[in-house]
């Protein structure tokens, strides 16, 4: 594609998303719009426009997208608007392949509900204490998110109370019987009240899909949306793997040896664009905030100001940013990464226009790595993995700037030749070397703030650190070459490819003759158990049970996991007595 024919293409997307209605256009509660307006959130994805207003009035939708178009959005601000507060037993339940999507639905859902007095959402997945989850459920939940597994628990063990509920969402639908979960959820459809609305969300429709979508949907409307997002070939897209309490320490470090002309900040909500310029001032960048709430008049001085070179760097939401066209822009960085692949292509279009080189670097939650793939998918170009730039890093580039900036001066030669008689004064009258008398200006110049750090340094201010994150986790400081936090407090979360301690042999009770594979497996056990791929071995499966290599210590997720599922059936998982631990070795391939 051409520069002309690249620039008409991302016109004509800017178009299109201008031309859909609008969220306040779509029947949706007020409460919800309101919500809606804090998050920044203001023209609908395809999916959304196309499934909100079947949903609110009643129809049972089939939702056919890819992960990434906003499918969360689609179901949960219908549900969300319909909510009755005065019910406490649960209205919705939405089911999810895993306790990471699982949560972040529920976190889409308590945005949602933010003007909604008295409404309550409770994720319900493997690995979290009962106690937790049925404390929520007496004080009354309105909203369940669960995966089917610890679900089909709860409704056995006569602890989750479904008798009035009129919404059920399968999401990701593909994925949950990929993992084994088909049974569970047939038994949980079934369960259910018949009048219910349903709606089901996949990425694909097999033959599984269709027969739950004829069995258990009464006259489903049926919505398909093709992805025809691409991005510039201009620009180049990097990620960065980082948990939400060190982004700001990581765009620190990515501004100081990143060579950027000027730079577009992507966040969320309008209440993090303020904080977060506000955080880059205290470093000494110039960064100024626009948001949806900035009045027109503002908005164009701030442009004015970041086509001038008197601001490089500017922390927009998407609707701040629509339309914004200026030849300066050579980075982007979502340091949110947005709801929907559309927001992304056009957020990074921003960057790469007519001709121009451009880069983009994503932040990317350990959650959000599906987000991810959903992206490359949709775009049709690979997201490079880059590491957080270390100590060395830095300091290398400083070093480089530092010589550039002597370079400069040099070629100053009218007041080279003035400061020249001025420092041969000071050495003749105090018999110092000159080496040394430059030294001494150049720590004049720096001022207080050290020109090089020191292995140890941290460039998030000491007030900053320990903030707790959207999950509740406490952030801590960055290893200086990987750039993640160790987090031991989980099994099998030493770091990727990396596995300490032995493997040994667990015996579960499902085999050949219940039609197990080795994915279903491995899915099954890591979202209930918090594993990670590295943390299995070999897997042998047998007629009526089958043998998993995992860490030699469990610890709480045995207990865990001994009341997972597989389809269909209870895993019983314990320690195989025949054979003794040992060493790690590299995982199959057959999963």
């Amino acid at each position: 594609m051409n520069d002309s024919a690249q620039d008409s293409a991302q016109t004509e997307a800017d178009e299109a998303r201008d031309a859909t209605p609008p969220f306040s256009e779509l029947g949706l509660s007020a409460p919800v719009l309101k919500a809606l307006k804090d998050v920044g959130y203001e023209t609908p994805s395809a999916i959304q426009a196309a499934s909100i207003p079947l949903l609110l009035e009643g129809h049972d939708v089939v939702g056919l997208a890819q992960t990434g178009t906003g499918k969360t959005a689609a179901f949960a601000l219908p549900i969300v608007s319909r909510l009755d507060v005065s019910q406490k037993n649960p209205q919705a339940l939405v089911l999810s392949p895993t306790r990471e999507l699982a949560l972040q639905v529920s976190e889409a859902f308590e945005s949602y509900m933010a003007h909604l007095r008295g409404a309550h959402v409770l994720p319900i997945y493997g690995g979290q204490g009962y106690g937790t989850q049925l404390s929520a459920l007496r004080r009354g939940v309105h909203v369940v998110v669960g995966t089917p597994g610890r679900i089909m628990d709860h409704l056995e063990k006569g602890t989750l109370d479904l008798s009035e509920l009129k919404y059920l969402v399968l999401d990701e639908a593909d994925e949950m019987l990929k993992m084994g979960f088909a049974e569970d959820v047939e038994t949980i459809l079934a369960e259910t009240p018949d009048d219910k609305q349903v709606a089901l969300f996949s990425a694909t429709m097999p033959a599984s899909i269709r027969r739950i979508s004829k069995t258990y949907l009464h006259d489903p409307q049926e919505i398909t949306v093709k992805t025809k997002t691409t991005t510039s070939a201009n620009t180049t897209q990097r990620y960065l793997v980082v948990s939400y309490p060190q982004k700001v320490d990581a765009l620190t470090r990515i501004l100081e040896v990143e060579n950027f002309d000027a730079m577009i900040v992507f966040v969320r909500t309008k209440n993090e664009t303020e904080t977060l310029a506000e955080k880059l001032r205290a470093r000494g960048y110039t960064a100024a905030a626009i948001s949806g709430d900035v009045a027109q008049a503002q908005r164009e001085r701030t442009v004015e100001q970041l086509k001038s070179g008197k601001l490089d760097i500017l922390v927009a939401t998407d609707v701040a940013a629509r339309g914004l066209d200026v030849d300066r822009i050579s980075h982007v960085v979502n340091y949110d990464l947005p709801i929907d692949t559309e927001s992304y292509v056009h957020r990074i279009g921003r960057t790469g226009r007519a001709g121009r080189s451009g880069a983009a670097i994503s932040f990317v939650t350990p959650r959000e790595r599906r987000m991810l793939t959903s992206i490359e998918k949709a775009t049709r170009q690979p997201v490079t993995q880059m590491q957080l730039p270390s100590v060395e890093d830095i300091n290398s580039t400083r070093l480089s700037r530092f010589d550039d900036a002597i370079t400069a001066a040099l070629e100053q030669t009218d007041r080279i030749s003035a400061f020249r008689d001025i420092i041969g004064h000071y050495v003749e009258h105090h018999d110092v070397p000159e080496a040394d008398v430059a030294a001494a200006l150049a720590v004049v110049a720096q001022g207080d703030e050290p020109l090089l750090l020191s292995p140890n340094d941290v460039l998030t201010p000491p007030a900053e650190r320990g903030v707790r994150d959207r999950d509740g986790d406490r952030g801590g400081r960055f290893d200086r070459d990987r750039g993640d936090r160790a987090d031991r407090s989980r099994p099998g979360r030493q770091g990727r490819g990396e596995r300490t301690g032995s493997l040994a042999p667990y015996r579960i009770e499902v085999g050949k003759r219940h039609r197990v594979e080795p994915r279903q497996i491995v899915g099954a056990l890591a979202n209930e158990g918090g594993l990670s791929r590295d943390d299995f071995g070999a897997i042998k499966i047998f007629p009526d049970f089958s043998i998993v290599e995992l860490p030699a210590d469990l610890g709480d997720a045995l207990n865990r996991l001994a009341d997972t599922r597989i389809s269909g059936r209870l895993i019983e998982l314990k320690p195989d007595q025949g054979r003794k631990p040992r060493k790690p070795r590299a995982p199959r391939r057959e999963y």
